[in-house]
This record gives C-alpha cells, structure tokens and sequence, in this order.
C-alpha cells in the first residue's frame, strides 16, 4: 500500500504452518500432482444428514436473521445440558457464550483477560494458535517443554517453576493437537492444585473430548472440584464431534463476568455466530449421537492399523496417541539418514518428492517431530507412510 505502515500486531505474527502446508498440496493436487495430504485438522466426514437437514430447514422457517451476540437461548440450553450429561457440571446460561468456532472463543477470551505484559504458561507441544493469540492480545506466551519421555505432557514441578508475579493463565489442551496426548485425572488434579494455590486461571481446551481410543477416557479439569470448575474456562464446539468445522460454532463456559466482557467484544466483533449454523449445532447435540461415536471408530480402526506400519519406519518413533486423530512421531534420526540438517528441511523434501504432505513439528514448538493427520481414508494413509519408507531407504547417507 505504497509503504503505509501497518499495525505491528500483525507484523509479529507466524502465519498457521497447518494452513500453510494444507494450501500448497491442494495447489499441488490441483497441478495434477499426486500428493497425498496428511496435514488436515478436520475429520474427512462429512456433517451428519440430519444436521443439516435441520439448518436447511431453519433457514426454510425464516431463521436467517441476528441472534444474541452471544448465541442463541436454545443452543445454550443444549451445552448447558450436554456439560451436565458428559462431565456432571452445572453451568446457567450467562455463563455460556457460542462462539464463531473455538478459535474465536480462544481468541475473545484472551483480548478480554490479558493485558499488555500479562504470561500465559503454554505447554509444548503445543496447537499453533495458542501463541499467536496471546500475542494479539499483548500477553507473552511462556513455553513449558512437555518431554516425549512424558508423553509430551508437563509436570506440577514445570509448572509451578514457570510462574511469576505476571502469570494470568495455564492452558491446557487435553485430548492434544499434536500429540493426542490425554492427561489422567490424578495428574489434572496436580496440575490444579498449582493453579489454585497461585490464583491462575485455567483455560482447557476441549474440542477433540469425543475422540478418545484405547479405552482411554477424558475428565475435564472443572469436574474435578467446585474450585477448580471456579478457576476454569472451558472452549469446546461441534467441529471435531460432529464434523462441522466449515460451520464455525464454538463455545465457552466459565466465571459469568469473564463471559459478560467476552460477550460484549463479540456484538462489536461478529454480532453473533452464523443464525443457521446454530440451529445447525443445536441439532447436534440433541439429535442422535450414534454418528459421533461411528466416527471415533472409523479414527480407532485407522490409528490401529497404520500405527504400526509408522513405527517400523526406519529413524522413526512414535508414542501412541490416545486421542484426536494425529500421528506425532520424532523423525529426527530420519532427517538426519536422509541428509537433512532439520526436520523442517525433511517434511519439505517429502512434499517435494515423496508427494507426501505432513506438518513440521517446529510450529507446534518441537522441531524433531512431524504431525500426520488420520483423518483421510486408510488407503491414503497406507499408501502416504510406503512412501515415507520408501524415500528414507532411497535417500539413505552411507
């Protein structure tokens, strides 16, 4: 714009290495390259017929008007009642916001919560937003490095020891994008209890809650005690669950003045979330759920059959994950094989040469490891860790 000086807000920004990497195998694809893209977060279902019949027929019904900025009454009522059915938490609508997708309701919570200099404690790995919201807001992200040897998740030790007088918030993310990592109840409650004894505000990020495996299950942290449901905010919303992520519709629960300010930055924001993507999540959550769990199977069967086969890739190891649908496996000794002085330069030269799409590890702030994405067909993904092998063996340094 002929050198108009732009907000440095923006300038400081790290652009979605998910995004990033998803765009250049669809522009690839559309070349007529045979790129095999593992680099998507959503699940390749589409949304369930009756959900959307029923937002079709909302509009039908003349429903394409405003709503509350923060979200329509019913809806609320719906995830009022699912937090009750799901986790035995009691939750009044003021203290409900929907949201336009999880995202945004990660994004209003943090302009309203921090100011200018205010540390948010951010385990890694971690989602590629996390930091970069904060960031928006004026925070300081402070990064707690969960080890592999862990299963990627943090200690109360690490915890407590990233605190200072300026922490505001600790986020957790359990089920975990990347790692598909879960966290116990026992370990939640450590984890709470540092939280309490500080005075820090807990923001869990349950969004991937209905995708579990292995018989493994999700507590949410706020189910734990009566204080700690105080000293939570909960972010969840349909797109994983139910396949509906184009729909945008996320929402929050916690602490009713938190709620408020959110709800007040939303109607001069986004007014209010998509009118038929509402009727369309109300319908999610009190129609038939048998396709949810038909899903969590269709991810269990593809993480169970492929696990392996990913695991006896030369250089290549991997923790098996609990939950969401991603691989994160360490391939730094595959790099290193193959010539590669970073895994950044790795998953590049697979897209280039493999045809095989997957994101670095370094956008999630762990640079030995690669995301894979189970949410294609399980060809796909059979097909994509062959040539996976194959370039290693081809690519091998004597």
């Amino acid at each position: 714009m002929n050198g108009m000086e732009l907000a440095t807000r923006v300038s400081a920004l790290t652009p979605s290495s998910t995004l990033a990497i998803t765009a250049k195998a669809k522009a690839m694809k559309a070349e007529g390259i045979d790129v095999i893209g593992l680099g998507a977060g959503e699940p390749d279902f589409n949304t369930p017929k009756e959900i959307i019949e029923a937002a079709y027929q909302s509009m039908l019904d003349g429903q394409t008007k405003y709503t509350p900025a923060g979200g329509m009454a019913p809806l609320k009522q719906a995830v009022i009642e699912k937090f009750q059915k799901d986790q035995g938490l009691v939750f009044k609508p003021n203290e409900i916001i929907i949201t336009s997708g999880a995202k945004h309701a990660l994004y209003t919570l943090f302009q309203v919560l921090l100011n200018e200099g205010d540390e948010v404690i951010i385990p890694a790995p971690y989602w590629v937003s996390y930091p970069e919201q904060v960031k928006l807001a004026e925070g300081k992200p402070v990064f707690v490095d969960g080890k592999e040897e862990n299963e990627f998740k943090i200690t109360p030790e690490q915890l407590k020891e990233a605190i200072t007088p300026r922490t505001k918030a600790f986020i957790l993310n359990s089920p975990s994008n990347p790692t598909g990592m879960i966290y116990t109840r026992e370990e939640l409650e450590k984890l709470g209890d540092v939280c309490l004894e500080h005075g820090i505000l807990i923001i869990s990020d349950e969004i991937y809650e209905k995708l579990v495996y292995g018989g493994s299950k999700h507590v949410s942290i706020a189910e734990i005690s009566p204080e700690l449901k105080a000293q939570t905010v909960i972010i969840n919303g349909v797109s994983k669950s139910h396949s509906m992520t184009g729909w945008r519709i996320g929402y929050a629960a916690g602490n009713a003045e938190i709620i408020k300010e959110m709800t007040d930055l939303a109607s001069h924001s986004t007014s209010n979330p998509t009118t038929p993507s509402q009727y369309g999540a109300l319908a999610a959550y009190t129609g038939d759920q048998a396709p949810v769990e038909e899903m969590r199977q269709a991810f269990e069967s593809r993480l169970n059959a492929v696990f392996d086969q990913l695991v006896q890739i030369d250089g290549v190891t991997c923790i098996k994950p609990q939950g969401a649908f991603y691989l994160f496996p360490n391939v730094k000794k595959a790099a290193k094989m193959t010539g590669y002085d970073t895994v950044d330069a790795f998953a590049a030269a697979l897209l280039e040469e493999a045809r095989v799409a997957v994101v670095p590890g370094s956008g999630f702030g762990a640079e030995d490891n690669i995301r894979l994405s189970y949410a294609t067909s399980l060809e796909n993904l059979q097909e994509a860790l062959k040539r996976i092998a194959n370039f290693i063996e081809t690519h091998k340094k004597s």
